[in-house]
């Protein structure tokens, strides 16, 4: 193992560090190598943060698959590990496996656990059909095995397991990890809750780093930090800076250029041409957000010389570290919310496990959990500006948030593709009265009464699908696809207003039926196909008879009733439906293959 220098020869693309200096942040990796230093001969103890900070960090980079001592472990350091090395790692370090994945990794997971590591890093097994790394060429299905294995051989081992994507380069990795630990010991004994400071010396470094001018703005657009180098800064800069605000001219154009909008998309940096008619100088710009939430942003202007290549990815790793600071100066309280809504997100959609999120959402392990899914869709929503539908969003959120908190303490109200999902653990006593018992049919008067709100607030329709309650937290995932089946079928249904799984269980089975056969076009009887079709090209009604006679398993009077025609009129049709397209009346598999093709030429309808 080693600390630093270049990456292993060879191996595969992406698991090499280069040949260079790793990682752009020099100055926080001399921090590092200070901080080893001094805490090898007893003159220093090593800075650390926490695996939550790094974690954070990393962001798309990896992902959390174990965590069996929570994501408060410190990590104090990173070490390179390689096939071939000794297995042996400095407590509290942060182990980077380079050139193993899944089995072969297994070994260099026990050892690093066994010295007291705080967490390995391991490159996730292939999800395609090439190879995994282990040079076994095994496909999606081994590859999800060998990670499954390798997150067991965490689990037993004690130690942290971070998966990193497959197309991530150890060198930005190792970079970001750098400039978390070099922050931690830039800031350690300092006072944190001083972010303005922190938020200066972060723009100096980022000033040196890409050889531009910087400042940091929060959410409202006010100057909260700025390197001291002011050569060459334009006349939106000058401004500014010495009114601690951005004017309003240049805001409105920006807002038309769509500069905002781009930066709440995600980790995207934008590149502002210059424009010499408006004083404006090309610049960078990347938001800082925690979560979904923009909390800010970090504008590099050019200057004299050009801004350095590499600008871009410096900018994503300051941002990274820039939220925990607008955190902080925005206050530790909502640092908590929004890490909350964030590991209850990453939740629902399994991507953390149930084990190493409990304790930071409130809720233990063992507690049933119901889960409802709530599809804010918008009348005209086609149409509407975006920014009308993110007021519009945040309003429906605001509304939710407040009618979950008032029915149980604990509940949980996070958002992800675009649906609104709200976890409710059983046997909080901090709810309304008669919140707290279990029954589904309570939870679905419930729903009913805040899609009610929600509709009257809004004028939107909205609807809840109700699943649950489950039995553990890590049935959440299963539970949020059953409350998502719930919502497509009440789509078809827009009467209703919210339904429990349980309620709809026979719909939801044969909407999954519908969607099955309508994604395999090869099984469906083209006789049927045909039958549609002629009613198409004829203007006639043949398949929608045969369908209603079907469906009223052969009440003649009824579907003749509902049709508004002759019972004869009736025969006659299904006698040319049958000679059309052949089907045996008398065949039940028949009958029914015909009732659910039928039923999906047709939408789906009930």
């Amino acid at each position: 193992m080693r600390t630093d220098g270049p990456g292993a020869p060879g191996g595969e693309p992406g698991d090499s560090l280069g040949g260079e200096e790793a990682g752009e942040v020099g100055r926080m990796a001399s921090l590092i190598r200070a901080s080893r230093a001094g805490a090898a001969d007893g003159t220093a103890e090593a800075a650390s943060a926490p695996l939550r900070d790094v974690l954070s960090a990393l962001g798309p980079l990896a992902d959390l698959a174990e965590a069996p001592a929570g994501l408060d472990v410190p990590v104090h350091d990173i070490v390179i590990s390689e096939p071939g090395d000794p297995p042996h790692a400095r407590h509290g370090a942060l182990v980077l496996v380079i050139g193993a994945r899944g089995d072969a990794a297994a070994g260099l997971v026990r050892a690093a656990g066994r010295d007291g590591a705080g967490a390995i890093a391991v490159k996730a097994s292939s999800t395609g059909g090439g190879d995994t790394g282990t040079g076994t060429g095994t496909g999606v299905n081994a590859g999800a095995g060998a990670d499954e294995r390798l997150r067991q051989v965490a689990a037993e081992a004690g130690i942290a397991l971070l998966k990193v994507a497959t197309d991530a380069r150890w060198e930005q990795v190792e970079t970001v990890v750098q400039a978390v630990l070099g922050h931690a010991l830039a800031t350690a004994g300092a006072d944190l809750g001083d972010s303005h400071g922190d938020l200066f010396s972060l723009a100096e470094t980022i000033a040196t780093l890409t050889g531009g001018i910087v400042s940091i703005e929060d959410a409202g657009n006010h100057v909260v930090a700025y390197s001291r180098s002011d050569d060459e800064a334009d006349e939106l800069r000058r401004l500014t800076i010495l009114t601690r605000d951005c004017p309003e001219q240049y805001l409105s154009v920006l807002r038309e250029w769509g500069i905002y909008q781009r930066l709440r998309g995600g980790e995207e940096v934008v590149d502002v041409a210059e424009h010499p008619a408006l004083g404006i100088r090309r610049r960078l710009v990347a938001g800082v957000s925690a979560g979904r939430r923009l909390l800010g942003t970090i504008w590099v202007q050019e200057g004299a010389r050009p801004l350095d290549p590499r600008s871009g990815e410096v900018l994503r790793g300051a941002t990274r570290l820039a939220a925990l600071h607008l955190v902080r100066y925005r206050g530790e309280a909502a640092l908590a919310a929004g890490l909350r809504e964030d590991l209850a997100a990453a939740l629902l959609d399994g991507r953390i496990p149930a084990g190493a999120v409990a304790a930071h959402v409130g809720i233990a392990p063992g507690t049933a959990v119901t889960v409802v899914s709530l599809d804010p869709r918008t009348a005209g929503a086609a149409d509407a500006e975006r920014s009308d539908r993110a007021l519009r969003d945040a309003r429906t959120v605001e509304i939710v948030s407040v009618y979950a908190a008032a029915y149980r303490q604990q509940a949980l109200v996070t958002q992800l593709a675009g649906r609104i999902y709200l976890l409710l653990p059983e046997g909080d006593a901090g709810g309304s009265p008669g919140s707290s018992g279990s029954s589904g049919s309570s939870v679905v008067r419930w729903a009913q009464g805040l899609v009610t709100a929600l509709r009257t607030s809004l004028g939107t329709p909205v609807q809840a699908g109700v699943a649950g309650p489950v039995p553990r937290l890590e049935d959440v995932p299963a539970a949020r696809r059953d409350a998502d089946r719930v919502l497509r079928t009440l789509a078809r249904l827009p009467d209703r207003a919210a339904a429990a799984f349980d309620e709809l269980r026979s719909s939801v089975v044969l909407d999954e039926v519908l969607a099955l056969l309508a994604a395999s076009p090869h099984v469906r009887d083209p006789a049927l196909d045909l039958l549609v079709e002629h009613d198409r090209r004829h203007d006639t009604e043949l398949a929608r008879s045969l369908r209603g006679y079907l469906d009223a398993f052969g009440d003649v009077g009824k579907v003749a009733e509902e049709l508004h025609v002759h019972p004869n009129t009736l025969r006659h049709r299904i006698r040319r439906a049958v000679a059309l397209t052949g089907i045996d009346l008398d065949d039940p598999d028949q009958l029914l293959v015909a009732m659910l093709q039928l039923r999906l030429a047709e939408g789906g309808d009930g």
